[in-house]
């Protein structure tokens, strides 16, 4: 039996798909646009005033100054254990806004900005849980309450600590409802208390992450997209986790949207028509999106599952996907093959595969190191040599080393030659436990400490 300090508290998200009526949608679009509207009114008062007077009590009484000259911030759902004229959205509004200012001072970020209408995410946050009064109605929907909004529908997809399963180490401590182009979401924020993962006991494993073949493992396995992705003459298809229905679809719409946008004169506003084609198109992406998310996840789950240490590569993703275009005076070549390369190792999301993989290991017990990316695909795994020559095209690779004449497949070998780095101890960045990086930090402003 586990030991009281064999237990630890975590806390994750949870994202579900409301059904919301039209209704519905119209109150939630209201609250959403008066909450932007006021982290803009906060914004500019924050940046206005002088940096000795900034405070959070300070932007605390603003808050509720304005609330009661302006009537569209009771539009905001009130918190039932405050006075009638404090808003429980435009506080959690005045902490995400006072969070992204720690976030800058600290390195993690850059500085808040305007919230613009049409680029921002429209999102509305529930700080409290207890109100919202989740029940199963059966196997796939679920019940919310929904401040000022009613009782709304969602889709279970995840076993929730509510009702007899609900207590203080395990509960739903607040929500957000966040829109993108499938719709309104719901974001449980929930609190378990968990057993703390004694040392995974699994293999040592190297992955080499490429386009053709998406993750290359040291002991001969490999994941790759399954039936939903498709390749057309060996390179990754710009849209290939949707379907030929779907392909075809967007074409039509792709076109459409263009004939469109040349048939408006300079400086007319977008018409409705082609809104709404713009937003078909966004969705189609989302799809796309969507199923790739959910390969990763599925994927990552199998790697944290069977493998005890996970070695990568430290790849510099933001270089790797830097335009070929060059300059007037130094033209670069093969432009248009950069570019398509480019979307391809974008789609594949190497990043968020590695932040999966970091937080999947770290609960099971297990970790995941990072070691230097040059030569591990040009270097042989049996003897070591790097020879010219060896890495014949995308897929195969022969040593042309007169002493050793290894073959294999190329992305099997720069996973085997990561492997092998991590076992001489060059190893670069320790990854397991954080997701990301942290810049430098900055020294903070004289208010901030």
């Amino acid at each position: 039996m586990a030991t009281e300090s064999a237990w630890v508290q975590r806390q994750f998200g949870h994202r579900a798909r409301l059904a919301l009526t039209p209704a519905q949608v119209r109150v939630v679009d209201g609250q959403a646009h008066a909450a932007r509207v006021t982290w803009n009114l906060l914004h500019d008062w924050w940046t206005m005033l002088p940096k000795d007077k900034r405070s959070l009590a300070a932007a605390d009484a603003a808050i509720r100054r304005a609330r009661q000259d302006l009537d569209w911030l009771a539009i905001l759902p009130a918190q039932a254990a405050q006075a009638a004229q404090a808003a429980q959205a435009a506080q959690a509004v005045l902490k995400t806004y006072f969070q992204a200012w720690r976030n800058c001072w600290d390195g993690r970020a850059d500085a808040p900005a305007f919230k613009s209408r049409i680029r921002s995410v429209m999102s509305v946050d529930i700080p409290q849980g207890r109100d919202l009064n989740i029940v199963r109605v059966h196997r796939r929907w679920g019940m919310v309450n929904l401040p000022k909004v009613g009782r709304v529908r969602f889709r279970w997809t995840k076993d929730l600590p509510v009702g007899k399963r609900a207590n203080k180490g395990n509960r739903i401590s607040g929500a957000r409802l966040v829109k993108d182009v499938l719709g309104w979401h719901i974001a449980f924020r929930v609190q378990a208390v968990e057993p703390v993962a004694g040392p995974h006991r699994g293999p040592e494993v190297g992955i080499d992450a490429g386009v053709n073949l998406p993750l290359a493992l040291s002991d001969g396995h490999h994941f790759d997209h399954g039936r939903t992705a498709h390749q057309v003459d060996g390179t990754a298809d710009r849209d290939k986790w949707l379907t030929s229905e779907e392909k075809a679809k967007l074409l039509c719409l792709e076109r459409r949207a263009a004939h469109r946008k040349a048939c408006r004169k300079s400086g007319e506003r977008i018409s409705r028509r082609l809104r709404n084609t713009y937003d078909q198109i966004k969705r189609l992406r989302a799809t796309a999106t969507r199923r790739v998310v959910d390969w990763q996840h599925k994927t990552t789950t199998e790697i944290a599952d069977r493998y005890g240490a996970v070695v990568v590569e430290q790849l510099d993703i933001r270089n790797m996907v830097r335009s070929a275009r060059g300059t007037v005076e130094e033209p670069g070549r093969n432009v248009a093959q950069k570019a398509g390369l480019n979307r391809s190792i974008v789609q594949e999301a190497w990043g968020r595969t590695v932040t999966m993989l970091t937080y999947k290991l770290a609960q099971r017990g297990g970790t995941l190191r990072r070691v230097p990316a040059p030569g591990t695909s040009l270097r042989c795994s049996a003897c070591g040599l790097t020879t010219p020559g060896s890495r014949q095209d995308q897929a195969t690779f022969v040593c042309k080393n007169p002493d050793c004449g290894f073959e294999a497949n190329a992305d099997w070998n720069a996973a085997r030659n990561i492997l092998h780095l991590y076992r001489i101890g060059h190893v670069s960045i320790p990854a397991a436990g954080r997701a990301v990086v942290r810049r430098a930090r900055r020294v903070k402003p004289a208010i901030a400490r």
